[in-house]
């Protein structure tokens, strides 16, 4: 009986010597994946202070101005016409269905036949509380020329225009950036600008009534002085339209319908410059309104053009970027212990392990920190010193050894200086992680590839299997 007990005994021993290996790959991965709680708490956190950031950011610009779209300026002249209807009239006792003629009146808008913008913008920053956005002041001066009105497109019965009537409308997409008076000169007379864009879609802005006969057109100019921030857009409005900025801005970005044709960027700002012809876009130089030339306000927001300003990547999503590669930053790092356990003979247990993640995880929450003070690059190497020194000191007790622990430190340093060059990168983010999973794998196996043979010969009480160079 004593015997059967012992054989028992010894079989379950061997069994869990053979499979040692592999309930340690288990535990490992196991205290991995809680350490996955941790990394979502500073995800949250994370969160939390990115709301902060975009509250902050949301309460400037609305005091300083939001982003900025500028269209115009566009002509419009009311109009008058004759329409044949069909009336109810009570003739004779008896009701009968009779033609008469009544007036309808309408809106008829028109294009410049030459638009020319020349801007200037000057880049700062906003601050409210540890929390700062870029914003622009922008000197716009805008000229051109209106073609003498024709109403040939409207096939329309005793059409009248009322010229007295006429209006020049500008649409601003933020009048609070205006910094001063604004007023249009029509023709060398110069007459202020009212609030109220007076044009259908195109939300705020300014109107002035101006003069104009028929058969005539008219030059025109004015100077607007914009604050905004985040962008700034124009429309593809006029036969011709040039358009002009510069500004000291380092690392603009040009987007929506039209590029520059010519644009020169630099360290000391860039300058750029458009030309677009009414070629490009969706509706004609005139139209009137309930018309079926009439354009959507999809079709005009859809010639839009400009600048951003706005910085492409700030601290908190380079940090959440971080966060994302949390999982194979572990991974990279646990495998370093590792295989100091499988290739040193070391014993590490589930503490140490813990231990370490939990300092890794640390490592997230002060570059969080730091980076709302300083810049990213000085916040991660801050963030990844303080983690490298921390976890070296704990190695050099738990590994034995001072000569590990440094090794361990280099290791670590590679790895976060590995983890910087992937959050870098913004196209091949994706194969530069997969590159490094790929390589710690290859690491593994060629550490670990007499281990499962050693522990079966050493369960079974044969001899280990000899390297290939002690072969006979």
């Amino acid at each position: 009986m004593n015997s059967v007990f012992s054989s028992v005994v010894s079989g379950v021993r061997g069994w869990f010597q053979r499979c040692a290996l592999v309930f340690k790959v288990f535990g490992v991965a196991f205290i991995g994946l809680l350490l996955l709680i941790p990394l979502g708490m500073v995800q949250s956190t994370l969160s939390e202070r990115k709301s902060r950031y975009d509250a902050a950011v949301q309460s400037i610009t609305q005091t300083w101005g939001t982003s900025q779209s500028v269209a115009g300026p566009v002509l419009v002249v009311p109009y008058s016409h004759k329409i044949e209807v069909m009336e109810t009239q009570v003739i004779s006792g008896r009701s009968v269905e009779v033609s008469v003629m009544r007036e309808r009146r309408g809106e008829a808008f028109f294009l410049p036949e030459r638009l020319v913008i020349e801007g200037r913008l000057v880049p700062s920053m906003r601050k409210r509380g540890i929390y700062g956005t870029p914003v622009y002041a922008a000197q716009l001066a805008i000229s051109g020329k209106f073609a003498a009105p024709s109403f040939d497109f409207l096939a329309l019965r005793e059409l009248k225009p009322e010229w007295g009537q006429a209006r020049v409308c500008i649409a601003i997409s933020d009048l609070r950036g205006t910094q001063e008076d604004l007023a249009l000169k029509w023709g060398g007379e110069a007459l202020a600008l009212q609030p109220g864009a007076r044009f259908t879609g195109m939300g705020a802005g300014v109107h002035t009534p101006v003069r104009l006969a028929e058969g005539e057109g008219r030059d025109f100019s004015v100077e607007l002085a914009l604050n905004g921030s985040e962008s700034l857009w124009f429309f593809a409005w006029g036969r011709q339209k040039d358009v002009k900025l510069a500004s000291t801005l380092a690392d603009p970005s040009f987007g929506g319908a039209y590029l520059p044709m010519e644009r020169e960027t630099g360290p000391a700002g860039f300058s750029a410059a458009w030309r677009v012809s009414y070629y490009g876009r969706s509706f004609p130089q005139q139209w009137a309104d309930g018309t079926d030339l009439q354009p959507s306000v999809q079709a005009i927001e859809a010639s839009r053009f400009g600048v951003s300003l706005m910085e492409p990547v700030n601290a908190y999503r380079t940090v959440e970027r971080a966060t994302k590669y949390g999982v194979l930053f572990i991974t990279l790092v646990f495998t370093i212990f590792f295989l100091f356990e499988a290739v040193c003979g070391l014993r590490l247990g589930v503490l140490n392990y813990l231990l370490v993640g939990t300092a890794l995880c640390l490592f997230y929450l002060g570059l969080l920190a730091l980076a709302e003070f300083v810049p990213f690059g000085v916040a991660y190497a801050s963030a990844a010193g303080a983690s490298i020194l921390l976890i070296a000191c704990y190695a050099q007790r738990i590994l034995r050894g001072g000569r590990r622990a440094w090794l361990v430190s280099g290791m670590l340093g590679g790895v976060y200086g590995y983890l910087y060059f992937v959050l870098q990168m913004e196209d091949f983010a994706l194969l530069a992680g997969t590159g490094a999973l790929f390589a710690v794998l290859a690491a593994v196996m060629w550490a670990t590839r007499n281990l499962g043979a050693a522990s079966a010969c050493a369960a079974d009480g044969l001899p280990s299997v000899p390297k290939a160079e002690e072969a006979p």
